[in-house]
């Protein structure tokens, strides 16, 4: 667990402050500014709309670009880690499966949309301090796809896949489904994991008070037909595992007081018949304060507790706070197309939200705009750190790593902002 010391924290907005390494790692932020609105998403009536192709305003934001969002991925990589040290591989599923969840912990209340990555923009992340490093890229505009790859310094793992968010609205809802599969393997053990994320929904965007959930179905490959062992808990608090014994012996005994509450309330006052069904705002559901543990269970994982204003932050874990920090020197190591590079997210995280939806259209058309000439001179876009392939363990369509970016020849990078 990575303890994370508020008490300490600086701000990157002055350069020079602390020195930097490769990436600014030796010491990271612990705090950013927030400007947000709430307004009426009207112009969305026509339920079950597809979003990628939609402008949207820029109150609805977060200062991230989804490419970040993704590297929110690595926040609690000393599972992965702890993987690849351990002997047995049902203890390295486990930590598998631990890790797959929490990449989803850190969406808790965050309701802020990040930014639309543009064709060509890429984010690298090096933390020295947790042993591995990142580099992510926009592959596709439409359909919007994002490519990731991650390695641990050590050598002991290698974390990769692709990603098309799909967005839909629903009246009252908005659904994004996260399609791609996403690959873990673990060198050491010659291992390979696979996995699709869960669907997450924000409810409530027209009216009453905005909430999240997560929901579907997270299948970590594993060819055992035999029940070795169960994992419960809850995405937002931590994950516990037991024997099946134990687990089905304590559902047995859940089931029971269940049936005896339900007796208890059947028993009380009938629902008047002038009660009439409205359309209200989706209730935000009743979360229990800790997971109940069954006896015997072991942690397999805890969240990380956010740091004291994480309210007036977009609700940003510490992990988060930092992957926008841009330290003096940094420039210099990063290629032109990064995501803190990015006027319009600079700018909204600065402050200044009408600079940063200036900027956010002038980018989005010089976006269209060279679409238009690719078309007039009939060329295709060229990826520049990913390539189109096969799984090399599902088969199913995947962007695989070309290579190289940490050699860092950044000379024939496009200009997109």
């Amino acid at each position: 667990m990575i303890d994370l010391d508020t008490s300490k924290s600086t701000r990157s907005g002055k350069s020079g402050e602390r020195p930097s390494q490769e990436n600014g790692i030796q010491k990271h932020r612990y705090d950013a500014s927030t400007h947000r609105c709430r307004v009426f998403w009207l112009h969305l009536r026509s339920p079950r709309k597809e979003l990628s192709k939609i402008t949207m305003p820029i109150a609805f934001n977060e200062p991230l670009s989804f490419l970040q969002r993704i590297t929110e991925y690595m926040e609690h990589v000393y599972l992965i880690h702890r993987a690849s040290r351990q002997v047995q591989p049902l203890e390295r599923m486990q930590s598998v499966a631990a890790f797959a969840v929490s990449a989803v912990a850190s969406q808790w209340e965050r309701t802020g949309k990040p930014f639309n990555p543009l064709l060509g923009e890429t984010y690298e992340l090096v933390r020295e301090d947790l042993g591995f490093r990142f580099i992510s890229e926009q592959v596709s505009h439409h359909p919007p796809i994002s490519a990731f790859y991650s390695e641990g310094l050590n050598q002991d793992f290698v974390f990769h896949g692709s990603i098309y968010p799909k967005l839909k609205f629903w009246g009252k809802s908005v659904e994004a489904e996260p399609r791609g599969t996403i690959t873990l393997e673990l060198l050491k053990h010659n291992e390979a994991y696979t996995w699709t994320n869960p669907t997450c929904c924000v409810h409530n965007v027209i009216i009453g008070k905005l909430w999240i959930e997560q929901y579907g179905v997270v299948e970590i490959l594993n060819h055992s037909k035999k029940k070795l062992f169960i994992i419960y808990g809850k995405w937002t608090e931590c994950l516990w595992g037991t024997d099946p014994a134990s687990y089905e012996s304590f559902k047995k005994q859940e089931k029971r007081g269940d049936h005896l509450r339900k007796a208890r309330l059947d028993d009380g006052p009938e629902k008047a018949d002038s009660d009439v069904a409205v359309d209200v705002a989706d209730d935000i559901p009743v979360a229990q304060e800790t997971v109940q543990v069954i006896p015997g269970s072991k942690l397999l994982w805890r969240i990380n507790s956010r740091p004291p204003n994480s309210a007036q932050m977009y609700n940003f874990t510490s992990f988060t706070v930092s992957l926008n920090e841009l330290d003096s020197g940094m420039e210099k190591t990063l290629p032109p197309t990064d995501c803190r590079l990015r006027p319009d997210i600079r700018g909204m995280e600065n402050g200044n939200m009408d600079l940063a939806s200036q900027e956010k259209e002038r980018l989005e058309e010089k976006q269209r705009e060279a679409r238009r000439e690719r078309a007039k001179e009939e060329t295709e876009w060229q990826t520049r750190w990913f390539y189109p392939g096969d799984n090399p363990y599902t088969g199913t369509p995947d962007w695989l790593y070309a290579g190289d970016y940490f050699e860092r020849n950044f000379s024939d990078c496009p200009d997109i902002y």
